[in-house]
């Protein structure tokens, strides 16, 4: 699977570990995110992966800053993008089976790494339900 990661500064100890998880795993990442702890501007991260991800030049996105609320009020911005808030593997998961999100948010600073790749293994393992949640999520985009 080909994967987009993105980071600001407060997310580069955990895309460096979700990364080496999922390429041990057999998945393309592509990193749209910052190498650098220096403060940064995370807008210009989750833009680049929220196109990447409603191009289809990737399949799924995930996002990583402090509160996971900046990336994803960025992202949600974007056509075609449902990004998920998670911070815990049962909203991962309910945020794919319910609502087809295709972009995992993650919060740095209120979330273990271990907790974060697990959340990310729940996100990507878990299909859409479909059924009655399908016309929900139809009548998402404006």
């Amino acid at each position: 699977m080909k994967i987009g990661i993105a980071n600001d500064h407060a997310g580069v100890g955990y895309k460096e570990a979700i990364k080496e998880h999922l390429e041990g795993l057999g998945h393309e990442l592509v990193n749209y995110g910052t190498d650098s702890k220096e403060s940064t501007d995370y807008p210009d991260y989750a833009h680049p992966l929220a196109e990447g991800v409603s191009n289809k030049e990737t399949e799924f996105g995930i996002l990583i800053c402090g509160s996971g609320n900046g990336v994803c009020m960025t992202a949600n911005k974007h056509p075609q993008i449902r990004a998920a808030l998670c911070w815990n593997s049962q909203i991962a998961f309910l945020s794919r089976m319910h609502n087809d999100a295709n972009v995992i948010c993650i919060p740095a600073r209120f979330v273990a790494v271990e907790l974060a790749i697990e959340m990310v293994d729940m996100f990507l393992d878990t299909k859409f339900e479909g059924g009655r949640h399908s016309r929900r999520v139809n009548k998402i985009c404006m």
